[in-house]
């Protein structure tokens, strides 16, 4: 391995040896033995050192791969993820969050484009069926490895909004500068599989897990400003909840 480590395995044991070698990759990763960004020897190289089969190898790599522990990347081999992304469930956007945790983001404008209002978004909004209103796709990046793919629509003439300008700051920001006061939303957090589409988006396979969040937010006048609905890379993205007993 590019970083080297000391990987005992236990011939005698009834553990299974791919998952000796994934379980004492996991917890270089943990200890921070094996930083962000570690590259892997390819499985002949390590499959030869460990003195195991190429297919023992794989299976204890696409085990961590599994877990959103490694990736796998076309002409740069295994690597070890960036961490996790954790965030709490407060009235901001994606983009505040990642920027104020120091993860680098960025974003690519898929689509932006005013559009007639299908009958749920049109009730969600507060506004007639066929009404106009601009909508957008966008995906967005965490320290270089795409995170999530946000849908999102609105009421037209809130903001100037562009993609150039949507790919330098975050809506809530852009929002907030041109005067709209947000200060409630609707949330509801799910859990479903990647479409092809999305698997292609994400670079992950298609079928992975993927953590969803529809929001509807409302401005101090209780109008909806804003209907998103989101889809995160289960192995790079969690929520954070704090309860407080009543």
């Amino acid at each position: 391995m590019s970083a080297r480590l000391d990987i005992v395995l236990d011939r005698s044991s009834p553990v299974p040896l791919y998952f000796q070698v994934a379980e004492q990759i996991a917890e270089a990763i943990r200890k921070g033995e094996l930083q962000p960004g570690s590259r892997l020897d390819n499985e002949i190289l390590l499959a030869d050192r460990l003195g195991l089969s190429r297919p023992t190898i794989r299976q204890a790599i696409q085990y961590l791969v599994d877990k959103g522990l490694l990736v796998r990347k076309r002409g740069v081999g295994t690597q070890v993820v960036h961490g996790q992304v954790k965030r709490s469930v407060e009235l901001t956007s994606l983009y505040d969050d990642l920027r104020r945790a120091g993860q680098d983001p960025a974003t690519r404008v898929l689509n932006l484009e005013p559009a007639r209002a299908d009958e749920e978004v049109a009730r969600i909004l507060g506004l007639p069926p066929g009404a106009e209103v601009l909508r957008m796709e966008r995906l967005r990046y965490a320290g270089g490895e795409p995170l999530a793919v946000l849908h999102n629509w609105l009421p037209t003439g809130l903001a100037p909004l562009t993609a150039e300008g949507l790919e330098q700051r975050g809506l809530y920001e852009l929002l907030r500068a041109a005067g709209v006061r947000m200060r409630v939303a609707n949330q509801r957090i799910g859990a479903r599989s990647a479409t092809a589409a999305e698997a292609r988006l994400l670079d992950e396979r298609r079928g992975a897990p993927l953590l969803t969040m529809v929001r509807t937010t409302y401005d101090d006048q209780g109008r909806a400003v804003e209907h998103g609905s989101h889809v995160y890379r289960a192995s790079h993205y969690s929520l954070e909840v704090t309860l407080i007993e009543r």
